[in-house]
């Protein structure tokens, strides 16, 4: 068999020592498709961000660039526009055959907290190769907000396959034709292309811009904070709206999407030749999304949108990312959604998880 694995096979993976953690995995840790990643105890704050590069550990590299140590067993500030790498508490002894491939969470990507995992002798940003055997970290750059955590904190997340998963353009079409992936026409090409509403509601909300200037956040308090007191609303009658250079926005898809049961998606930013502007930092669908509990007729994406070097006019429909279907391995025992914490099931325009409705 090839493709994604499932959560029962990652358990597997925990039962052979493929896997490993210096603690107890923690309830709801392992995702239908994907395994939450836990902070450990302390974070480097280091100059740059860096990959460790053939041959080299990351280790090495927190020596060369260090500047202090943050120790967080009590909980401690991450600071806005700093760089920190913490050790992860999973571990990896990866089989030949299977590799990985980690994303931020859905909720970390939505307070423009940018966290991507490095290992030992790693060439590229959140890819784990076949057979590794070493630890984990995550590099975490507050780019809003600065963030409160505690070891045990879940930020990013790791996705293992098996083979070769991924849906060519025939075989997406195909399965669109049978499980309707996409409300609306489906723009096919190198996965599912998707746009950006700028409908508007009643009130003409369309987003959230951050504010450039606000408090910290805990991230452990869940609808908490007063969402005017970090993002300005906005809104529009014209249906489109003006990105600013280096500001970060909270948008949604025009189209719902869904995930069947036998695959998960990943969310991957479109060519850059369509315009000044990146979409997305948190990128895994699992199993699940949009089907079943919410009707079967898909959830929208939220978009996590972060202009570049010049204005750039966005407008209704415009295509803006696009998604990349994989085959599982076998089915989830459990799907997102179904009996297990899944925040953003059935969602429209939504903040993350720490803010008041």
């Amino acid at each position: 068999m090839t493709g994604v694995l499932a959560l029962q096979q990652i358990e597997s993976l925990f039962e052979t020592g493929a896997l490993s953690a210096e603690t107890p995995l923690a309830p709801g840790q392992i995702q239908p498709a994907s395994l939450d990643l836990r902070l450990g105890r302390v974070a480097h704050r280091v100059r740059a961000s860096f990959l460790s590069g053939e041959g080299r550990s990351v280790a090495e590299r927190i020596a060369e660039f260090e500047m202090h140590r943050v120790d967080l067993t009590e909980g401690a500030v991450l600071e806005k526009g700093c760089v920190y790498v913490v050790p992860l508490m999973e571990r990896a002894r990866l089989p030949a055959d299977v590799a990985a491939v980690a994303n931020a969470k859905s909720s970390t990507g939505r307070l423009d907290l940018l966290t991507r995992t490095i290992t030992d002798g790693g060439t590229e940003f959140d890819r784990i190769v076949a057979g590794y055997d070493g630890a984990l970290y995550a590099e975490i750059c507050p780019r809003s907000f600065s963030v409160l955590v505690r070891p045990g904190m879940r930020l990013n997340q790791i996705r293992f396959r098996r083979g070769r998963s991924v849906l060519d353009d025939t075989e997406l079409a195909d399965l669109h034709a049978a499980e309707t992936l996409v409300s609306g026409p489906a723009v096919i090409g190198e996965g599912l292309g998707f746009s950006v509403d700028l409908s508007a509601d009643a009130g003409g909300l369309v987003g959230y811009r951050a504010k450039p200037h606000t408090g910290v956040i805990d991230l452990d308090r869940i609808g908490h904070y007063d969402p005017a007191e970090f993002w300005e609303e906005i809104r529009t009658s014209e249906r489109r709206i003006i990105l600013d250079p280096d500001a970060f926005y909270i948008l949604v898809s025009r189209e719902a999407v869904h995930i069947p049961p036998g695959y998960a998606a990943e969310m991957a930013p479109y060519l850059a030749m369509v315009g000044e502007f990146r979409v997305h930092y948190a990128g895994f669908f699992d199993p699940g999304f949009g089907h079943g509990g919410a009707g079967g007729s898909g959830s929208r994406g939220v978009l996590e949108v972060r202009c570049h070097e010049a204005p750039f006019v966005l407008e209704h429909g415009q295509v803006v990312g696009r998604l990349v279907y994989e085959r599982m391995d076998t089915v989830p025992r459990t799907l997102y959604g179904d009996g297990i914490a899944s925040n953003y099931q059935g969602q429209g325009l939504k903040l993350s998880k720490h803010f008041r409705a």
